[in-house]
């Protein structure tokens, strides 16, 4: 016998594909479904519709847009561009009201041991955009993992003949940390990026 109505079961089916969501999450999130009124469901519903209909990529950076530029493209410094993996990271460094530049959105890394090769992401469209020329300065901000590294030197080996400079965020030892406690894989990186004060 199954433990849940099929309604129940399908919706909890469906929140469990959500990345992060376990079932007993899902299990949650499908009562407070349940227990909403049918206007709240309602405006649930087509909420999630909406953004479907709505929302799609920068044709020019591959963030997400209601247009066909997003307007950090239309309004920013295009001589520096910000590379970063998914369209979550832009938001990340948006909330530190620091960064002036454009991006460019990757949507993945390289990762062969997943079969996702360099023309798997959109490395082909920033260097089309390098090559209309203005570009001064590519930041690479893709995480310090393998993958993200990986990308990043990749990237940078196809720009270095174009006299475009890259860089790459910083990594280290996180403010308000002790060293004793930090592992020494970034302690090591925290060495070599030290800077002169």
């Amino acid at each position: 016998m199954e433990v849940f109505i099929e309604p129940i079961g399908r919706l909890m089916n469906e929140f469990s594909k959500l990345p992060g969501v376990g079932k007993k999450t899902a299990q949650r999130y499908a009562y407070r479904v349940i227990n909403m009124s049918e206007g709240e469901a309602r405006a649930f519903a087509e909420a999630i519709l909406n953004v479907k209909k709505k929302v799609r990529y920068c044709k020019v950076c591959g963030n997400f847009t209601e247009e066909e530029e997003c307007e950090i493209c239309k309004t920013r410094d295009k001589s520096v561009i910000c590379v970063v993996k998914e369209p979550k990271d832009v938001i990340a460094l948006e909330k530190l009201h620091e960064y002036k530049g454009v991006y460019h959105v990757l949507h993945g890394v390289i990762d062969p041991m997943n079969g996702v090769s360099p023309n798997d992401i959109r490395i082909r469209e920033l260097l089309g955009r390098i090559g209309e020329g203005n570009v001064k300065e590519v930041i690479m901000a893709t995480n310090p993992d393998v993958e993200g590294e990986a990308t990043a030197m990749y990237i940078a080996k196809l720009l270095k003949p174009l006299g475009v400079t890259v860089t790459r965020l910083a990594h280290g030892i996180p403010i308000g940390s002790e060293l004793e406690y930090t592992d020494e894989v970034t302690l090591a990186r925290a060495l070599l990026d030290r800077k002169q004060i």
